[in-house]
């Protein structure tokens, strides 16, 4: 993610909301959620297959044998072949990947609470993965747009809270408040945004990055904006029960996240090396291992 690109996402994520509160006015809220229900089970039991398949594969009895398997699709021949998918996979993954639709089978037909926060953990823990930050001025704008993204929607309009009620998908996860009174039952829910997770953690992420290049056998940067986090969540979470009104968390989150790492790297002397730290060594390493394309190969 550049510079640019975290100026640019809070004015694309404010499109986006726009547009699914536009849709859930036009049309019908129960036709709309279908049709994302559909998606997100797809996706869900995907993106919960990937995380849960090392955990399921040592549980597959040895009488199941590992066997590997190669999807591989290809286009065109000669200098113009190009993979459409080249997907290796064994046995054992089609069996979690089974195990894993029959759990996205109960979330269609319950909606059960518990199921959606387990596909919202899976998408959270995908999306720290897959998105990544190269240096901390990015994670600064990124995080600075979206708290300004976050007040907007949630106190100056009324769109972000229809959204998050109307939409039907793990995009959240919910707290039973009433779940000492009527256990898994809960029908009294708290919410929290999957960006209010995936967005501080990859920058997050990115300062435990920091720490290793520190190579101190410390992860200070790491440990103390974690901590400052979990803070901002429990900040949120007594104002909301104080006022009594859904709360933008990113208010609470970003100045947390923030203003804790440029202190400690104040206190211990890194703010220099802190702003001037950047992944290269990483998009490098990654830049070597994708395969030439059919154009690149003939400049070659």
């Amino acid at each position: 993610m550049t510079k640019k690109d975290a100026a640019v996402f809070p004015l694309v994520a404010s499109a986006a909301l726009f547009g699914l509160y536009l849709f859930f006015k036009i049309f019908s809220k129960e036709y709309v959620n279908l049709l994302l229900t559909g998606y997100f089970f797809i996706l869900g039991v995907i993106t919960l297959t990937h995380l849960v398949s090392p955990l399921i594969n040592t549980l597959v009895p040895a009488a199941i044998p590992n066997t590997p398997f190669h999807l591989h699709f290809k286009c065109g021949s000669g200098d113009e072949e190009e993979d459409i998918i080249n997907y290796k996979f064994t046995s054992h993954d089609i069996v979690s990947l089974i195990c894993c639709s029959v759990f996205g089978a109960w979330y269609l037909w319950q909606k059960h609470w518990v199921a959606n926060n387990l596909f919202g953990i899976a998408f959270a823990i995908s999306g720290v993965e897959m998105l990544h930050l190269n240096n901390i001025v990015t994670g600064c704008i990124l995080l600075c747009g979206l708290f300004v993204y976050d007040i907007f929607w949630v106190f100056g309009t009324n769109v972000m809270v229809t959204v998050a009620n109307s939409f039907e998908a793990p995009i959240k996860l919910v707290f039973p408040q009433d779940l000492l009174e009527k256990g898994l039952s809960a029908s009294n829910f708290a919410m929290l945004g999957l960006g209010d997770i995936v967005i501080p953690g990859i920058f997050v992420a990115l300062l435990l990055r920091f720490d290793h290049s520190l190579k101190r056998n410390t992860r200070t940067y790491f440990y103390s904006t974690l901590i400052a986090y979990l803070l901002g969540l429990l900040a949120t979470i007594f104002v909301m029960h104080v006022f009594k009104h859904a709360q933008p968390a990113l208010l609470y989150l970003v100045p947390c996240c923030i203003a804790v790492p440029c202190g400690v790297a104040l206190i211990k002397g890194d703010l220099k090396a802190l702003f001037a730290y950047e992944d290269y060594e990483a998009f490098v390493e990654v830049a070597s291992k994708k395969p030439a394309s059919s154009k690149e190969k003939k400049q070659k």
